[in-house]
């Protein structure tokens, strides 16, 4: 834990007990300070409660007591209405932040150098965050890891000159955090997500655009068109961004080729990683994804067979584009993290002869965007309440089944693949979980329960991923 000793003395409101608000009422108590909790789930507060942190109904507190009020990342700070709880602090002058906010102020009293490197972007961002700590830690570094990835970053241990933070953030955690400042700030790509609690594609490109914007070295992905403004635009200020890309040649920074990696200087390239035959870092998403990891590293001062060492020894996320295990010609891989089309396309790009699963809570725009990779596909398996309408984007261009539900389709899937000579059954559902799942973790694993059931039950030879 990190004790919040920032607010000792002080008040804090807040609102959202899900792990990263449990987590800041327990560091803001041990550091010293006040608070006042609320969730509108009785589940919620009973757990607060359990725990002895103070709970009661905000509305009815006195907000002129109060020096800040802290926010769930998961409740609306503007879009499409700023949450209750903002507008009370609004109204009596009370600062709305985050967690994360919370972190800045304590590495900036405790370690103010204290390496603290941030990770953001559309899609990429868990992969880079975890990748990034994993070189760390293979170098021997005091490595923390989590924010949005996963564990809340008041859990994690405090910052101090030689301990190395490494931190996910989404772009509602950016957006309550007026003190950041990292030492790396990587913002991957910026594609349509979230426009519900942003409001337009601008406001969330500059939401993100604050990770590069307020770091010490800025590393951005040029692939699209708001990455390169970012880059345009920063670099005008006189800083020096460190680009990434895997077309366009940057004047600084890095190109993936295939599967080689190029550190680039003006008009000179060298060769500094090969991805080849690393399954976890496999496509031009993940290439992306090293890269990044590659800038931070260097910049962090580890030497390019170091950190060559770490991309080779990484073992990859669950449910993104993990190999769960295969059944004689058959791979099978989880990619259920790819809730929109954009992360599945990143998928469906690694493969050939795909027999595909997708399908559950549709998103804006549907799989139309994934044309250019239907060729790929050799068959296609459509699951919940997107399935009718993804049927229609195939017509006549994928072979499909609307089989309703995973455990249907594995088992067709597997069958079906089994037929060629060289085939991935591939889980990436371009779709939310929440029609058939809780979370997209809940959607994997049955995935990988159903795959390992198809490979025990099977007489061919097995290789468990």
């Amino acid at each position: 834990m990190t004790p919040v000793t920032t607010f000792k003395g002080k008040r804090a409101a807040i609102f959202g007990l899900g792990a990263s608000g449990l987590s800041a009422a327990k560091a803001l108590i041990a550091g010293g300070a006040e608070v006042l909790v609320w969730d509108d789930s009785d589940t919620s507060r009973a757990a607060a409660a359990r725990d002895n942190i103070p709970v009661g109904d905000l509305k009815e507190a006195d907000w002129s007591a109060f020096d800040a009020l802290v926010l769930a990342p998961g409740v609306p700070l503007t879009h499409p209405e700023p949450h209750w709880t903002v507008k009370l602090a609004q109204r009596h002058d009370v600062p709305v932040i985050g967690d994360v906010e919370l972190y800045a102020r304590e590495r900036a009293a405790l370690a103010p150098d204290a390496p603290f490197v941030a990770i953001t972007g559309t899609n990429g961002k868990s992969t880079t965050t975890s990748l990034i700590a994993h070189v760390l830690k293979n170098a021997g570094r005091d490595v923390q890891v989590g924010g949005n990835l996963g564990t809340p970053i008041l859990a994690l241990d405090p910052p101090k000159a030689d301990r190395y933070h490494v931190i996910e953030l989404s772009s509602y955690q950016i957006d309550l955090m007026p003190s950041l400042k990292p030492t790396v700030g990587i913002m991957l790509n910026v594609t349509p997500d979230h426009l519900d609690r942003h409001g337009t594609m601008e406001h969330y490109a500059f939401v993100k655009s604050r990770v590069p914007g307020r770091a010490r070295f800025p590393v951005i992905g040029i692939d699209d068109d708001y990455g390169r403004e970012m880059a345009r635009n920063l670099a005008a200020t006189g800083k020096g961004v460190i680009r990434i890309s895997t077309g366009d040649f940057p004047a600084q920074g890095y190109l993936a080729g295939e599967t080689h990696i190029y550190r680039v200087v003006g008009k000179d390239a060298e060769e500094v990683a090969d991805l080849a035959g690393i399954g976890s870092l496999r496509g031009a998403h993940n290439a992306q994804n090293a890269m990044a990891a590659i800038a931070a590293c260097t910049v962090l001062g580890l030497d390019d067979e170091t950190i060559r060492n770490g991309l080779r020894s990484f073992p990859g996320l669950a449910h993104r584009m993990e190999e769960v295990g295969r059944m004689g010609n058959v791979l099978f891989v989880n990619d259920s993290k790819a809730t929109n089309a954009d992360s599945a396309a990143r998928a469906l790009g690694s493969f050939d002869n795909i027999y595909w699963i997708a399908g559950g809570k549709p998103k804006e725009g549907g799989i139309a965007p994934l044309a250019e990779f239907f060729p790929r596909i050799a068959k296609a398996y459509l699951i919940g309440e997107a399935a009718q309408d993804f049927a229609k984007t195939l017509a006549g261009k994928v072979p499909f089944e609307i089989v309703e539900t995973l455990e249907r389709a594995v088992p067709q899937a597997a069958t079906d693949a089994a037929q060629d000579d060289d085939a991935v059954v591939l889980l990436s559902p371009a779709c939310a979980s929440f029609d058939q799942f809780r979370n997209f973790e809940v959607r994997g694993d049955r995935f990988r329960d159903l795959v390992r059931a198809q490979l025990s039950s099977a007489s061919s030879p097995l290789s468990r991923g």
